[in-house]
Formats: C-alpha cells, sequence, structure tokens
C-alpha cells in the first residue's frame, strides 16, 4: 500500500513491545493479571521476525483464502525456525518461545496481536490525518477487530480509552496538555 509516513519492521515491532509491555502492564494492575511486561515486550520484539526472510505481506493479501492463509503460516514457521537453528545451539532453547510463534505461550501471544493491533490502528489514522484515503478501509476493519480485543481484554479497552486519542495528536498538542 501506499504510505505517506513510512515504516519498518524495527519500528513497527518497537511500538508493539512498548505497547505489550503496557497492556500488561495495565493487566497485572487493574485486572489481576500476573504476567510479565518485560516478556511480553520481548516476545513482541521477536514478532515479525519471519518478515526477516520473508518480506511483509498485507493483511488483505494473507488472509482472504483460508488455504492461501495456511499455506503462508507454514512459510512463516519455516522461517521463524531457520532463524532460530542459526543460533548457537547452546541459545536456541533461550529463544525458542520468542522466535517460533507456536511455541510462544499463549497469554503473551494474545497481549502481542491486540498490540500488533493497536499500533496498527495508530498506523492508519496517521495515514487518514495525513491525507491517504487507501487507509479508510483499513481502520474500519481495524475498529472491528479492536472491538473483539476490547471484549476479550479489558486491558485493551482501558489503553483505548485512556491513551489511544494521545497516541493520534502532535507533539506539539501533548506539551500543551503539559503546561
Amino acid at each position: 500500500m501506499h504510505t505517506v509516513k513510512k515504516e519498518n519492521v524495527a519500528e513497527h515491532s518497537h511500538m508493539v513491545a512498548v505497547i505489550s509491555h503496557l497492556l500488561t502492564v495495565i493487566k497485572n494492575k487493574k485486572f489481576n493479571g500476573n504476567l510479565s511486561p518485560e516478556k511480553a515486550a520481548t516476545v513482541a520484539i521477536y514478532h515479525e521476525i519471519s518478515e526477516s526472510k520473508l518480506q511483509d505481506l498485507n493483511h488483505v493479501t494473507k488472509y482472504h483464502n483460508p488455504e492461501f492463509t495456511k499455506e503462508f503460516k507454514k512459510l512463516e514457521n519455516l522461517s521463524e525456525i531457520e532463524c532460530l537453528v542459526s543460533l548457537p545451539t547452546e541459545l536456541q532453547e533461550s529463544f525458542s518461545d520468542l522466535l517460533v510463534q507456536d511455541e510462544v505461550d499463549p497469554e503473551y501471544k494474545v497481549i502481542v496481536k491486540a498490540a500488533d493491533i493497536i499500533s496498527a490502528y495508530i498506523k492508519a489514522c496517521d495515514e487518514i490525518r495525513f491525507g491517504n484515503v487507501e487507509f479508510e478501509p483499513v481502520k474500519n476493519k481495524l475498529d472491528s477487530m479492536l472491538l473483539s480485543y476490547k471484549n476479550e481484554l479489558p486491558e485493551v479497552a482501558y489503553f483505548m480509552d485512556v491513551f489511544s486519542d494521545n497516541c493520534l495528536v502532535s507533539v506539539d498538542k501533548l506539551a500543551e496538555q503539559d503546561s
């Protein structure tokens, strides 16, 4: 897709890591969770590791056909395993549940996926704000995905209520809030 504001996998993974960390802190402090924010952030840092070999594929293409999705997920898994086995043998055990998505603890995986959706939502809103109407259908799709996550994870609802507006304003507007 055409983008006004370029983004790379490192920037995206960093944003997802920050949001995952915050979601986990919210879960623990407000909703009696017991997860490690640091682990959530680390899982998020590596959540797109397959893109180091496969590049990115947009959501519509990746999920438009169940058979295609299934086959692409197999490729992602192979790519993750290739990344894992590229490490020295003595380190592989420490990284397997970070790099290989099938081995990520489901509680962390859902937090990171929610953070990934929030990150995509913020990106779509930014693009629309900069006049890129191509992102309007993306934002609409993300709105419905976020609704599902808000219903499943109270920390996502809390994040969206408390933080989402400030994620979408300029630095100048944020500075005005401090005065």
